[in-house]
């Protein structure tokens, strides 16, 4: 098997807007020490454009929706083309498609990671006998499946997915991006119109039904003189709006649509995600389901107390590991009452706790790294175990815990789907099954 740094992967996304499995794309690839390029079925967007700035090429497929099958040759085409080591699929329309593409392209190792899988939906969407069925036969045809959090890795087992298949890498931040300062608190009030003394809430998440903003909303609105900072867009952003208006609100509660979650814009005159976290007082996450719930860590290592209603990320750890965070029920007047106690309370900093340092997104990119040596030495000639099965691989390499990322490749520039650069390294034969990476459970 050929060392790690020569391996050339594809990383297969359906999309790359701003949302937190697009966002963790970027991150890991930071830190990952082969040559990484990047497929997105649809929608280039914000966060392709960040990749490209760190130099990774990035290319989009022009895939029209769900059933658009003319994108499945073309995906082949392009992994073949490539000659790509690895696939890594992200999120539910390419895991369905990009694992098949990699079977029919000849690339044997091939990684999925499930994002966003709660209890009745997966990305937003019912799960649905179709939908469960149509991603269990699309898991069978990869080598491993990354879960983000022990929550998730409950549910593909619980779906029928073989635990030997199901590694744990949860999400992770950069938490120095994340570390208060005071001038920034006061710079960022006075961009976003804050007065510098008011009670500051805030909320960070694509505006959709499930993450039931529209109760973030309705308490703040019942606290005279507090106000809400939500950074994030989606199709509920007109309704918020009306909501605050109807209740006499709009003048507190600030809508800010999507913002950098890395920082602020080239320009800086736009506050990015860790600087509207250091004007924050106290921050909500009112969704009922997550898969891991990264902008509560991030929350956390801004030293913000966090109301949440479920957070993986948390909630499958002692309580210990984030003294600042306290769940709550899904009820307004509770979160009412909360919010109250911390207004009355005041405004207070608190250390970043023990699970931001868990949270590492380096320590996150090197158990990656061993689930990829894991699918690698799976697909080598001779290996273990055949398709669909619970093959045992060779161990991981130690080394991967210590390996640096190179700099990354040239961008070419965008385009629907262009040529791949030219050959490093043969494909590999069908895939294998992987066990699950020493330590995952961690």
């Amino acid at each position: 098997m050929k060392p790690i740094e020569s391996v050339k992967a594809l990383h297969v996304i359906t999309g790359l807007g701003v949302g937190g499995a697009e966002q963790q794309l970027r991150l890991l690839l930071r830190h990952m020490p082969m040559q990484c390029d990047v497929l997105t079925l649809t929608n280039p967007g914000p966060v392709a454009e960040g990749l490209r700035a760190d130099g990774v090429r990035v290319v989009n497929l022009g895939m029209r929706g769900n059933r658009d099958l003319g994108a499945l040759p073309r995906l082949v085409k392009f992994i073949r083309r490539g000659r790509y080591d690895l696939v890594h699929t992200h999120l539910y329309r390419a895991c369905v498609y990009g694992r098949l593409a990699a079977r029919l392209a000849g690339t044997g190792a091939t990684v999925a990671t499930e994002h966003s899988l709660g209890e009745g939906e997966i990305e937003g969407r019912p799960l649905s006998g179709g939908v469960r069925a149509l991603y269990l036969a699309s898991e069978r045809l990869g080598a491993a499946t990354v879960a983000v959090s022990d929550t998730v890795a409950a549910r593909l087992e619980g779906w029928g997915v073989p635990a030997a298949r199901v590694h744990v890498v949860p999400n992770g931040i950069e938490a120095a991006r994340f570390r208060f300062d005071e001038g920034v608190r006061r710079g960022t009030r006075a961009r976003t119109g804050l007065p510098e003394r008011a009670f500051v809430v805030g909320g960070v998440g694509r505006l959709v039904p499930g993450k039931r903003f529209d109760v973030l909303v309705r308490a703040v609105a019942a606290l005279p003189g507090a106000h809400l900072l939500l950074a994030g867009d989606g199709p509920e952003r007109a309704g918020l709006r009306r909501l605050a208006a109807d209740l006499g609100a709009q003048s507190r509660i600030h809508l800010l649509g999507e913002r950098d979650p890395l920082g602020d814009s080239a320009d800086g005159r736009t506050p990015g995600i860790p600087a509207l976290l250091a004007a924050m007082d106290v921050f909500v996450s009112p969704s009922r389901e997550e898969a891991f719930g990264l902008a509560v860590v991030e929350a956390l290592a801004a030293g913000l107390p966090v109301l949440h209603v479920t957070c993986p990320a948390i909630d499958d750890l002692p309580a210990a590991e984030a003294p600042g965070a306290r769940r709550i029920g899904t009820g307004t007047e509770e979160l009412v009452a909360a919010l109250r106690g911390h207004m009355e309370a005041g405004a207070r900093r608190l250390p970043p706790p023990p699970v931001v340092r868990r949270y590492d997104i380096a320590h996150s990119a090197r158990r990656l790294l061993d689930v990829y040596d894991l699918a690698l030495s799976a697909a080598s000639p001779g290996a273990a175990g055949t398709a669909g099965t619970a093959g045992t691989a060779a161990p991981a390499r130690g080394a991967a815990q210590h390996r640096q990322a190179p700099e990354p490749a040239a961008d070419p520039g965008p385009g629907p789907c262009p040529e791949p650069r030219s050959p490093a390294g043969p494909t590999v034969p069908g895939p294998g099954s992987p066990r699950r990476t020493p330590g995952a459970r961690g």
